[in-house]
């Protein structure tokens, strides 16, 4: 086994932030300030991976101040069963405030124990009275007031994210009612493939949306659950009203009550990852798509731009989608919390702190990365400019092949799918390879012309006449978007 201080790294290092410097490097205030080591935390770039929103939930003064919350809960719930003294809890509510805590001392007694949490109940307890500070987490294990912390940050998030999805769908809804008409070409292996409308395409992107809204409603009542089992899961130090103590501890939390201890049994955390990756995921799509109609060989969107931005440093034309390709890159990263999640459920026996310590990694992550996601979705949207011109332009130019479906199953009424699929298929291939009309090919062959009339050519080659239930899909997906999954 490696020896801690051979590596550099001491215990207190580990737990103050950032390790002290060696010897060999010491540096002046000119070469580092040390403000920060993680992108999320850069003042200059951590704009671009974390939001205001997440930044409050996950904020260590908050997060400490939960974890004084939930002593407090449990306090007052044991007070309601006369489990300890009542005006007991009534001083510990009122002490557990971290504004009247010397962080720094708390700082210094978890670098000097290892524990993450005893200093903190220790400075509580010089807070209160000696009789009071005797019932300070009474009978409660570290992970009880830790996970139930964590179930609180996780219930913020769900609350942003709904919040952000409500306003997504509603801009989103704005956009397919705008261009409910807008003919463009769909695309299949980034070929052109048939006909369709752009309110078509955006009401794909609500549809995938609503159902993550479904999700994270679901996502509620499993996950967001109370922790209060004891050292190994029997609650036996709340003796024969453990079972009422643990409703009235997740009532006055608004929690819900599990069935069993879950220290380390983390499907629920994992679960609340998995869906804000999917979520994530399914925005990059959204992102990824207008980067792609972006392109100026394409140019059916553009994404908004300001006189301040700048596009490259030598190419002064350039107007780069970079929240579009920002939307990418944290799904991307959203992913990689997903694995952690999944390996923090795999533990020993009935305690076993290596997933906590990764979980506290994985949500905090996952969760800056989907809100900053959404915020970033929700803004390009919002200066979204819509080519309506360009697109119908480009359906037209392609006309003749993405009106071939159509074309295949009208001659089919009489020559059946399958040959006549063959006749269209040898044509439309024949005329790629040599560089010719499809339409011209297609209205001169005289296995066609026996079968179909020239007016009824002259339809088929409409890309309007192909839209099929376009309208229909859309107007359904928009009646929901309203509609509040319960």
């Amino acid at each position: 086994m490696m020896n801690p201080q051979s590596s550099g790294i001491t215990v207190h290092s580990l737990f103050k932030g950032h390790p002290k410097e060696s010897r060999a490097f010491q540096p002046s205030p000119r070469d580092c300030l040390h403000e920060h080591s993680h992108i999320l935390d850069s003042k200059i770039h951590g704009g671009g991976y974390a939001g205001p929103i997440s930044r409050r939930i996950f904020c260590s003064h908050c997060r400490l101040q939960r974890w004084l919350d939930v002593e407090a809960a449990l306090a007052l719930a044991q007070a309601d069963l006369d489990i300890i003294p009542r005006q007991a809890a009534f001083e510990i509510e009122r002490a557990a405030k971290l504004s009247a805590i010397d962080l720094d001392s708390v700082a210094e007694g978890v670098a000097e124990t290892g524990h993450s949490l005893m200093p903190l109940l220790s400075a509580l307890k010089a807070n209160c009275s000696a009789s009071a500070s005797e019932f300070i987490h009474y009978g409660a294990t570290t992970q009880d007031i830790q996970d139930t912390a964590q179930s609180l940050e996780m219930r913020d998030v769900l609350d942003a994210m709904d919040d952000a999805l409500d306003v997504l769908l509603q801009r989103l809804a704005v956009l397919a009612r705008a261009h409910g008409n807008s003919l463009m070409v769909a695309r299949t292996h980034s070929i052109p493939a048939l006909p369709t409308t752009f309110a078509l395409k955006v009401a794909g992107w609500i549809d995938e949306l609503l159902r993550h809204r479904e999700r994270l409603a679901e996502v509620r009542q499993r996950v967001l659950v109370a922790q209060l089992f004891g050292g190994v899961g029997t609650m036996a130090a709340f003796g024969s009203q453990a079972m009422l103590l643990l409703e009235g501890f997740a009532r006055r939390l608004n929690l819900q009550v599990p069935l069993a201890g879950w220290h380390v049994a983390r499907d629920r955390v994992a679960e609340f990852v998995s869906t804000l990756a999917m979520a994530t995921a399914s925005l990059a799509r959204v992102a990824d798509e207008i980067r792609t109609l972006n392109r100026w060989e394409i140019g059916e969107v553009e994404v908004g731009w300001s006189a301040q931005q700048i596009g490259s440093s030598t190419m002064p034309h350039k107007r780069n989608p970079e929240g579009c390709e920002q939307v990418v890159v944290l799904a991307r990263l959203a992913k990689t919390q997903v694995m952690l999640a999944l390996d923090a459920m795999i533990l020993e026996h009935e305690r076993d702190y290596r997933g906590t310590r990764l979980e506290w990694c994985a949500v905090a992550d996952v969760s800056h990365y989907a809100l900053m996601a959404i915020s970033l979705v929700t803004d390009t949207i919002g200066q979204l400019t819509v080519n309506d011109k360009k697109m119908e332009g480009n359906a037209r130019a392609f006309a003749d092949s993405i009106c071939t479906e159509a074309l295949v199953f009208e001659m089919a009424k009489k020559l059946g799918k399958s040959s006549a699929y063959e006749i269209v298929f040898e044509i439309s291939q024949a005329c790629q390879r040599d560089r010719v009309s499809i339409r011209d090919a297609i209205e001169s062959d005289p296995r066609v012309t026996a079968v179909m009339e020239k007016e009824a050519l002259a339809r088929l080659f409409e890309p309007r006449s192909h839209l099929g239930m376009s309208e229909k899909i859309v107007d359904n997906v928009l009646t929901k978007v309203g509609c509040r999954h319960q």
